[in-house]
């Protein structure tokens, strides 16, 4: 039986991505009609196989601020203990190995998501807010109308054939990419990153990989199993990620070139390669309480998208439009940008207002935050394992996400138009400053590869006061006016540029040729007080410095 309903929005994929941004567009017009369809059958099992477990104060903040979902991720979520990184490849003494993180948590919170769980949720949310959330339903034809039209969706669902005549149409579909599949958007990108990935019953509890006093007391609560835990080395990384149900997310991300996926794509595989490059994890895993759950694996994850968002009246948010890496957690980031430009599209329609234009401005503000973002990875895995250099990479990504991108974010002005307009020039010179040290440092680990690793250490990112103060300042965002906040992002700016003239002043002391390409013009007069102590750049470490 066919059955044709009308519809305001409608949202292919009813995953984080689709469930959120119904949620949001509710919260801002309680009478529009948004149907979600979902090919898999709801509820799912908790403990879903998905990537995207941990949130970053974006994603975080979208989540518990943006939509109201506090609640349910202080009760039913973990609070995650910041990122740490361990520099252990081929080592068991994880104790007397470089660790990066946190002694304490910092201001801003975010979340460990169990994403099984936390989907199920959305879905009983979004039903009890009115939205017509149809599970189990499969999309069988997209005739996607064109200066103005509006749009015919056929979805098959519990033996019904349903011709939706929608105003908008929001892609959430996942890699499964239905309208960029449909408009042929698809392109590549030069980041080549495999991943393989699989779930476990029971914590991973670094906690247990040494009986050291001092070095379990470093942190306060001894809580390292709450963190997103890297294992890093030469072209890798390894997550452990706990999830709320009792099981615990791993994963290896690797630079093809330098671990091929043949080596890892079978589980068997990935613990013998977890043998040679990470064997205390290994050993924890193979106790017999950590029974396997699933595996999974993805060949070049990585990619782009032409458009995501149109004058005709469709959009795509989440990984039916890009992904970048699961490295630093931005895929919940990229989904809180991509609904809030989409939410504001919708308004503006509503009103009655002309909006292909902001549709236009929205995609390139996306496109660039999204190519600023992947300079981060790109060429930057074989890094992963200097205990020199990635925890000084480490400080300047983060100081670029939060003096920037996240303020704008949690100031609630990513489409003020006004100040965005103001802050050109800002966003520039720290574009230019990010394009100019990832190279440096690049440059710096392949000058380093003849030398001595630096002493065990803890460098403790809480102990920064500086970089502590600009997490705590994003909560502070949104009660800025318009003139404290510019002068904000340009502080924030400034002291950028003050960072980058201190690390390539470091790199040079001890490879005077480095290239710095076009660096050493951008900090030209910059100058203070040093930001990170000299223990940052391995020098005259101690155990706990």
């Amino acid at each position: 039986m066919d059955v044709t309903a009308s519809t305001d929005v409608l949202v292919l994929g009813g995953g984080l991505a689709g469930l959120t941004v119904a949620l949001q567009l509710r919260q801002q017009h309680p009478d529009l009609a948004i149907t979600v369809v979902e090919r898999r059958a709801h509820p799912l099992r908790e403990a879903a196989h998905k990537v995207g477990e941990s949130t970053v104060e974006i994603g975080a903040h979208y989540l518990a601020d943006v939509l109201g979902l506090r609640d349910h991720l202080d009760e039913a979520q973990i609070r995650k203990f910041g990122f740490r990184f361990f520099f252990s490849d081929g080592r068991s003494d994880i104790d007397r190995c470089t660790e990066l993180g946190v002694s304490q948590l910092l201001p801003t919170p975010s979340w460990q998501i169990d994403r099984g769980r936390f989907e199920n949720f959305l879905g009983e949310r979004a039903r009890a807010a009115g939205i017509d959330f149809l599970d189990g339903a499969v999309v069988r034809a997209l005739d996607m109308g064109t200066d103005g039209a509006r749009h015919a969706i056929t979805v098959d669902h519990a033996g019904t054939t349903r011709c939706f005549d929608a105003r908008w149409v929001v892609d959430a579909s996942g890699r499964a990419g239905l309208l960029k599949r449909r408009f042929g958007l698809a392109r590549a990108n030069a980041h080549n990153a495999n991943a393989v990935w699989w779930r476990v019953d029971g914590v991973v509890d670094p906690n247990d990989w040494s009986d050291d006093p001092a070095w379990l007391a470093r942190c306060t609560p001894p809580d390292r199993w709450r963190s997103t835990n890297h294992m890093c080395g030469p072209g890798y990384w390894f997550w452990l990620i706990p999830l709320a149900s009792g099981a615990h997310s791993l994963g290896i991300v690797c630079d093809a070139d330098m671990h091929p996926l043949e080596t890892m794509n079978t589980h068997a595989k990935a613990m013998d390669w977890l043998r040679e490059h990470q064997p205390r994890v290994a050993a924890s895993l193979e106790r017999e309480q950590h029974t396997l759950q699933d595996f999974l694996f993805l060949r070049h994850f990585s990619y782009d998208c032409t458009r995501v968002f149109s004058a005709d009246r469709w959009a795509i948010t989440g990984e039916a439009g890009l992904f970048l890496d699961p490295f630093y957690s931005p895929g919940s980031d990229f989904i809180a940008i991509a609904n809030t430009y989409i939410c504001d599209l919708v308004a503006r329609d509503l009103r009655g207002e002309p909006f292909a234009a902001y549709a236009e401005i929205y995609q390139q503000m996306y496109f660039s935050f999204y190519a600023n973002t992947l300079t981060l990875y790109q060429d930057q895995y074989a890094l992963f394992g200097d205990a020199q250099v990635m925890p000084v990479k480490v400080i300047w990504d983060y100081t670029y996400y939060w003096s920037l991108l996240a303020p704008l974010f949690f100031a609630g002005r990513l489409t003020d138009m006004r100040t965005i307009g103001r802050l050109r020039p800002v966003f520039t010179r720290a574009s230019a400053l990010n394009l100019a040290m990832q190279p440096l440092l690049r440059a710096w680990g392949e000058c380093n590869a003849a030398l001595d690793e630096p002493p065990s250490r803890l460098l403790d990112q809480a102990r920064i006061d500086w970089f502590h103060a600009l997490n705590g300042a994003l909560g502070e965002s949104s009660t800025l006016d318009d003139d404290a906040f510019v002068a904000t992002m340009e502080a924030n700016v400034e002291r950028m540029r003050v960072l980058a003239a201190e690390i390539l002043g470091r790199a040079r002391e001890t490879h005077a040729d480095i290239d710095a390409g076009e660096l050493g013009a951008l900090v030209a007069g910059a100058g203070g007080p040093a930001l990170l102590a000299p223990h940052w750049y391995g020098a005259a470490a101690t155990a706990d410095a």
